[in-house]
């Protein structure tokens, strides 16, 4: 009830532990808090806050728009209600290598487990689309390792995400993976990834973890979770999938409404009331102060 049984300082931990080469680790995206507690129920491993996606949901394009503020209090709202842990995307963390160092340290405050901080040009643009541009190394370096000693929790996971495999292909990307894991980077975020031994080259070349984004109509075709553990990927990211799931659904949903007059065909594809109302834990607000919360909560049939 209100907020999660686990700490922010135990889910970054956990983060740690269960970030293993070749382990896979599932982190569907999300950008409301009321999916969080159904991503849990769900048996995932963690939860992925997308700056793309909370961009879209402002109605806004991914060009680096959003602001550290915009994030940070979605990304806050979201780990509250969920004992998983959050990554997030930090973009180019929203400034210079000092606005990087205070992001980590807002982020700290959020609660949120981990960023990933990006080496593409301010403003940035959507990681799958073409004519992107990346920064000098040195420039990329210092963005890590501002964002590596702002921390103030030891196991506050900075992940360093490149996007040099579009610009310049993947030899550059191995190369820069490297350097910026010796500025200080945690774990490894190769974005727009080819193939299968694109990822394997990247995770033999690092010893720390890696990241696999599978975005759908994006440059990567979606390998399974089987297939990118034996790549050696600890950590897959699905970024995009709640959010197009979500307004696809809606959309359907409105042309029902527009043919028909009213939504009654589309209820039985709905959730329920009942179930609604089990995810956001009416019955322990209810048990917790009767004298307050005095409401009976419907059954899963409503």
């Amino acid at each position: 009830m209100l907020y999660a049984k686990t700490t922010p300082e135990q889910k970054r931990t956990n983060l740690r532990e269960m970030l293993t080469p070749g382990a896979a680790r599932q982190f569907p995206g999300t950008f409301t808090p009321l999916s969080a507690p159904l991503i849990q129920q769900k048996g995932f491993d963690g939860l992925y806050v997308s700056g793309a996606v909370l961009a879209n949901e402002l109605g806004l394009p991914d060009i680096g728009m959003t602001t550290l503020t915009e994030v940070t209090q979605r990304a806050g709202q979201i780990a509250r209600v969920s004992d998983l842990p959050t990554l997030v995307d930090a973009d180019t963390g929203f400034g210079e290598p000092m606005n990087a160092a205070r992001t980590v340290q807002e982020l700290e405050n959020a609660g949120v487990a981990g960023c990933h901080i990006e080496d593409q040009f301010n403003p940035k643009r959507c990681g799958h689309l073409d004519g992107k541009a990346v920064v000098d190394l040195d420039t990329a370096s210092k963005r890590i390792r501002a964002a590596a000693d702002a921390r103030r929790d030891e196991n506050f996971l900075i992940m360093a995400r490149t996007d040099i495999r579009a610009v310049d292909g993947l030899s550059a990307a191995v190369d820069r993976a490297k350097a910026l894991v010796d500025a200080g980077a945690d774990a490894i975020f190769p974005e727009a990834m080819a193939d299968l031994s694109e990822f394997e080259a990247v995770c033999s070349a690092v010893d720390v973890p890696v990241l696999a984004n599978m975005t759908e109509f994006g440059k990567s075709d979606l390998f399974t979770r089987d297939q990118l553990a034996a790549a050696g990927v600890a950590l897959i990211i699905y970024p995009v999938t709640s959010l197009r799931s979500a307004f696809g659904a809606i959309e359907r949903t409105l042309d029902v409404m527009a043919e028909h007059g009213t939504q009654q065909p589309a209820v039985e594809d709905m959730m329920t009331r009942a179930r609604l109302y089990e995810l956001v834990d009416y019955e322990s607000y209810n048990a917790f102060d009767t004298g307050i919360f005095n409401f009976e909560v419907p059954q899963q049939s409503d």
